[in-house]
């Protein structure tokens, strides 16, 4: 487990670029992977594109206009996590959108932490289920078991296909 606590707190626009620099480092290694399973071709005009398109879905966070609110998770003062959480107050139902742990904390058992503190603040706010999307393939087992150990139990999977053309 991690040494010392780990606190929450709401981000601004001026912790941007750490939490960006987490997931670019957290997510490298994924998008490598997707490359591996997808090859060249396939990765780069299909996958590439939503994977640049992450920087920017972040940044989209801290519009005026946002559902999501996004929380930095600190440790010592330092911003080692972040998470971003929307809440459907008509349907009752929140998600957990973009969120990340900085390589250099994994395995400790933040993710979870992060969870169980996003589903408390969904329950806070009256929701009646709790969601979540994250990929099936070998670069998400982390964070899928993550997911798991915070209660996510329940479900359906998907599978994306592709096929290159000549």
């Amino acid at each position: 487990m991690y040494l010392g606590n780990i606190q929450f707190d709401l981000a601004t626009v001026e912790d941007l670029k750490a939490m960006e620099t987490i997931r670019r480092k957290a997510f490298q290694p994924i998008f490598a992977s997707f490359r591996k399973i997808l090859g060249d071709t396939i990765y780069e005009t299909a996958q590439l594109p939503e994977d640049l398109a992450q920087e920017g879905l972040l940044k989209s966070y801290f519009n005026e206009d946002s559902f999501w609110k996004t929380w930095k998770v600190l440790l010592e003062s330092k911003i080692i996590a972040f998470v971003a959480i929307r809440l459907d107050k008509q349907a009752e139902v929140g998600e957990i959108g973009l969120n990340a742990v900085d390589p250099d904390f994994s395995g400790q058992g933040i993710g979870t932490e992060i969870y169980h503190f996003a589903v408390r603040e969904m329950k806070k706010a009256g929701m009646k289920v709790a969601t979540l999307a994250t990929g099936g393939d070998p670069s998400h087992l982390p964070a899928r078991k993550a997911y798991q150990k915070a209660g996510f139990t329940v479900q359906i999977p998907s599978v994306w296909m592709c096929q290159e053309l000549e």
